[in-house]
């Protein structure tokens, strides 16, 4: 029910971006002292690009038979995991982890993820009290 809604299919694609962030970061961090190992992370989503994209599609409108109805979403894509990587340091066995730079990363995915999160619990909260009535 609620993966049908489109803003409800964002969060989760943002949530399912972080996820997998999160876990490239943990790579990154885990591999810090294997040799000539380049650190990877994950493409940023273009938000512009995306909404470009979405608004060049036709699209297939809902009748509305009363003017209160709202209008159905389109489908989302899912994130793109293409990973690259800018090397700016590198130590004496080739290993180009630097340690904060992965921490401070890791710790910003967090951070996103719990506002996300939140962000997922107000509107089901808001469904809810919708569909209660109160």
């Amino acid at each position: 029910m609620l993966s049908d809604i489109g803003l409800m299919k964002g969060i989760g694609g943002k949530m399912d971006w972080l996820t997998q962030r999160q876990t490239i970061l943990s790579q990154n961090i885990a591999n810090s002292d294997t040799p000539n190992y380049r650190p990877r992370d994950l493409k940023e989503q273009d938000f512009g690009a995306v909404m470009k994209a979405e608004q060049s599609k036709p699209k297939l409108r809902q009748a509305a038979t009363n003017e209160s109805h709202i209008g159905g979403a389109t489908e989302l894509r899912a994130p793109k995991s293409a990973k690259s990587r800018e090397v700016y340091e590198a130590s004496i066995d080739g290993n180009a982890v630097v340690l904060e730079e992965q921490l401070l990363k890791a710790q910003a995915t967090q951070s996103d993820y719990s506002l996300v999160t939140n962000l997922y619990k107000k509107n089901v909260g808001m469904l809810r009290m919708v569909v209660s009535g109160q």
